[in-house]
């Protein structure tokens, strides 16, 4: 949620860079959100007002009956009725008016960082960094829906017996496969000085709110109607709101942590070899890395949160692209997200596994998350995530990019996770 001090200060800066998002609610919100700010802010002083006006009229009653003025005290008396009157009726409608404000903020995106690129959508990503071989295939070489058929790894047809579309079942080497990548991630991230946590997988809402996930994605989640749940679309959220209405000391920044958690998201899309087998899921595995930092350390977090994720993907052996995302393709809450992607040999297209994204203070503002700094002033954080790994994805590229005439291989750095070399 956008601070009301910057829609005030930076006005013009806000609906500007907005625009990068194409968001053309942005002039009208923004003039709605200063509206309110301002009828807030006047009925609360002529609150403040009348409160210590009250309270030197009431010290003054004392001296008028002392002197004698009974008739003045009574008048005096009535007149701080009304007033008490008026102030609760003020404090109705600054109720009121902070209530509508809320919800107009909490329509309001974040503003993308100015090195961010304006666009409408994926076509207008822009490709920082490319890495890897894409490999040669065999001729006949299989796309991973298939591959998983031959080797009975994955059976997307006992899911939608238990479950539905989108929840596959892995069988045999492929729950191992699947085991072993989370185990490699784990442990990658606790080298880089990660904490790992094991949080719940379903939240309340004011967890949705805290990460902003409510009300922007709330047609996303599934909900547990009767306890009032949320089941996490990534480990993001549980994981983030641990620290709402927290303040942190200086010198336990930045704070890492790292969860594997199952993921659940119910969008569908539509269906075509884009979205077919593991390349889009209603749940699913992922290792999530987390930090929360003083916002001047921030950007430099950012890279090296994207460097720890394609470190995983260059020793996994999976020639893969960074991607610095457009105003209109970036998440309702970030500031600057980079996506990575591996290429997919045997559909002989890119796939995104990764994003990583700075926040600034989106999420600690709704979160209330700060830090006392050096001069004793409380300040907002700034938090970070990233997917380090999404499985689903990364699997259909292992599957896809290793496989011979004899079976899959298993790279190298996995084999010590799995317990074999390949899947035959």
């Amino acid at each position: 949620m956008l601070l009301l001090q910057t829609l005030r200060e930076e006005t013009d800066r806000v609906i500007e860079g907005l625009a990068k998002r194409n968001f053309k609610e942005a002039p009208m919100l923004v003039n709605e959100a200063l509206t309110l700010d301002k009828q807030r802010r006047d009925i609360q002083k002529k609150g403040d007002d009348l409160k210590a006006k009250s309270n030197a009229d009431s010290k003054k009653i004392g001296e008028l009956i002392k002197n004698g003025k009974a008739e003045e005290a009574n008048l005096l008396k009535n007149q701080i009725a009304n007033d008490k009157q008026a102030i609760k009726a003020d404090e109705e409608k600054l109720s009121e008016l902070e209530k509508k404000l809320q919800d107009i903020l909490y329509k309001i995106p974040n503003v993308p960082h100015a090195k961010v690129p304006a666009g409408k959508g994926a076509e207008d990503n822009k490709n920082v960094f490319e890495h890897g071989v894409v490999p040669q295939l065999y001729s006949g070489a299989l796309p991973h829906w298939e591959l998983i058929k031959k080797y009975d790894i994955i059976d997307f047809d006992l899911g939608v017996k238990i479950s539905g579309a989108g929840f596959p079942v892995y069988k045999g080497k492929g729950a191992k496969l699947q085991r072993a990548l989370i185990n490699f991630f784990l442990a990658e991230a606790e080298r880089a000085g990660y904490t790992e946590l094991q949080p719940p997988i379903v939240v309340n809402e004011a967890s949705g709110y805290g990460t902003g996930q409510l009300p922007d994605k709330e047609g996303q989640m599934y909900f547990v109607n009767a306890d009032g749940l949320y089941l996490i679309p990534t480990a993001e959220v549980p994981i983030t709101n641990l620290y709402r209405d927290v303040i942190l000391q200086e010198e336990n920044l930045p704070v890492k942590n790292v969860g594997y958690t199952p993921c659940f998201r119910r969008e569908a899309g539509s269906w075509g070899a884009h979205v077919r087998g593991l390349n889009r899921l209603h749940q699913f595995d992922k290792v999530e890395i987390v930090q929360i930092t003083k916002p001047e350390d921030s950007y430099n977090v950012l890279e090296e949160m994207c460097k720890h994720v394609q470190g995983l993907l260059g020793k996994l052996q999976l020639p893969y692209r960074k991607l610095l995302l457009c105003g209109g393709d970036m998440g309702f809450n970030s500031a600057m997200t980079y996506d990575m992607e591996v290429f997919s040999a045997a559909q002989q297209r890119w796939l995104e596994v990764s994003s990583v994204s700075n926040f600034e203070t989106y999420q600690a503002n709704r979160l209330k998350l700060r830090y006392k700094n050096k001069e004793g002033k409380m300040q907002l954080l700034h938090t970070l995530n990233g997917s380090a790994l999404a499985l689903p994805r990364i699997v259909a590229a292992l599957l896809e990019n290793n496989q011979t005439e004899n079976g899959i291989k298993i790279p190298e750095v996995l084999q010590k996770y799995t317990g074999f070399d390949s899947i035959n």
